[in-house]
């Protein structure tokens, strides 16, 4: 359920927390990484198969699962699900929307959040004129108004539709950019939250009237944030950040949520003096570090060596452990650009690079494809790190993350390219053939 605003008896519970955790007053940067990783639910692999209930839990945990449409292996929402949860059915994120446990809206960038926290993000839609969907989405209401009205009365009176039950003239033409008037006014209207999506089929949105889809909300809309105040809102959001990343530094917060303005020090010292925030040093930082008060047992495993980091899997470049470039470098010494965007002249690493994470650290990178019809999954490139050492343990963990990976995208056969250092490749090939 979300977290409702404090009433004085939980403040002195709160307080009474921070108190007792006050030996906890300093982590190293690995103690604070293997945090980061356990409040994102990649500290350790799966323990037992996955069921339909972890996506709904899962995404509670991370608040927000990024949408994005790339198909070159499983769309990033997918594979996020995957890193954390393993072999899933990935039908069971389309059935869990369509039954009402999520809906999407704008928050980060378009995602799906839980059916609970929802209220939370309609609520906040009003202060979501910075982001530049909603500017862009006003926009083009102010200059397209009839067609975009007209739009809008069809679905009132006919009901959901799809973008591909508009025709365009111009078929030959292709992109994002080049969307024909109905694409491009269902998507205005759901950035400014007069339409949502009730299903999806073969990922394409079907979009329906909002109310029509709060109405099938599980659990239900509540009503509560919608009577709060900007500033009540804004700190659930800078709460719920906090403890989706598990550890962080103020100017990480605002990134989460695409918040403005950035948040700072100052705005966090009444939830540090409440007990909402836990606030801690770390090695190498010259700023603090906070965390949410529901992870203090957490920070006490952390403080004390006690969080294992066991698990290696391909991340998404669109992981809420890595869309924050600044902050993943500072955490990890990871760099890290999504190429895709790059002119291919220009890339380094390839087109969809998958970062490794590995027992806690992220030692490389790969550049993968999903040949469906061939049952062939192509790793085109990978590196290293530079200072990474292939070891055998590192191998072999490797070697099964790529191979689970593959079974799950129905790929089973593992095609290699180019590696980094190149000795890595026999090694590798006889792993998948062993």
């Amino acid at each position: 359920m979300p977290a409702q605003p404090l009433r004085p008896d939980d403040v002195k519970i709160l307080s009474s927390l921070s108190l007792s955790s006050s030996a906890v007053t300093h982590l190293s940067l690995a103690q604070a990484q293997r945090l980061q990783l356990a409040a994102q639910g990649l500290l350790r692999a799966p323990r037992k198969r996955a069921r339909r209930a972890d996506v709904v839990e899962a995404i509670a945990r991370m608040r927000l699962l990024q949408i994005d449409t790339i198909h070159v292996v499983a769309r990033s929402p997918y594979l996020v699900l995957h890193s954390r949860l393993g072999d899933y059915e990935p039908m069971w994120l389309d059935e869990a929307l369509a039954q009402g446990q999520l809906a999407e809206c704008w928050a980060h960038e378009a995602c799906f959040v839980t059916a609970s926290d929802y209220a939370w993000h309609r609520a906040w839609r009003g202060q979501r004129d910075t982001h530049w969907a909603h500017r862009h989405a006003a926009r083009m209401h102010r200059d397209q108004r009839d067609g975009m009205d007209g739009l809008l009365a069809r679905i009132r009176d006919s009901g959901p539709v799809r973008a591909a039950d508009f025709t365009r003239e111009d078929r030959g033409v292709s992109g994002w950019w080049s969307w024909k008037p109905e694409k491009r006014w269902l998507e205005a209207w759901f950035a400014l939250g007069e339409l949502m999506v009730a299903r999806r089929e073969r990922f394409q949105r079907v979009y329906d009237l909002a109310e029509n889809v709060i109405a099938r909300l599980d659990p239900p809309l509540d009503g509560e944030p919608a009577t709060l105040e900007h500033a009540a809102l804004r700190q659930r959001f800078i709460l719920d950040s906090v403890r989706a990343l598990g550890i962080t530094q103020a100017r990480w917060i605002a990134d989460y949520y695409r918040l403005k303005p950035a948040v700072t020090e100052q705005e966090l010292v009444p939830l540090v003096a409440s007990g909402e925030l836990l606030k801690v040093s770390v090695s190498d930082w010259k700023v603090p570090g906070y965390v949410h008060a529901d992870h203090v047992d957490l920070l006490k495993q952390a403080a004390q060596g006690r969080l294992r980091a066991t698990h290696t899997t391909l991340l998404s470049p669109f992981d809420p452990l890595v869309w924050d470039r600044a902050r993943v470098l500072a955490m990890f010494g990871f760099e890290y650009t999504i190429e895709c965007y790059v002119p291919a002249p220009k890339r380094r690493y390839g087109y969809y690079v998958l970062p490794i994470l590995h027992r806690g650290r992220l030692i490389g990178r790969l550049d993968a494809k999903a040949h469906r019809v061939e049952g062939v999954f192509e790793v085109k490139s990978l590196h290293l790190e530079a200072g990474e050492e292939p070891t055998p343990g590192l191998l072999q963990d490797l070697a099964e993350a790529v191979v689970a990976c593959a079974q799950w995208h129905a790929t089973p056969k593992i095609r290699l390219g180019r590696c980094q250092p190149s000795g890595m490749a026999p090694a590798l090939r006889a792993l998948w053939r062993g």
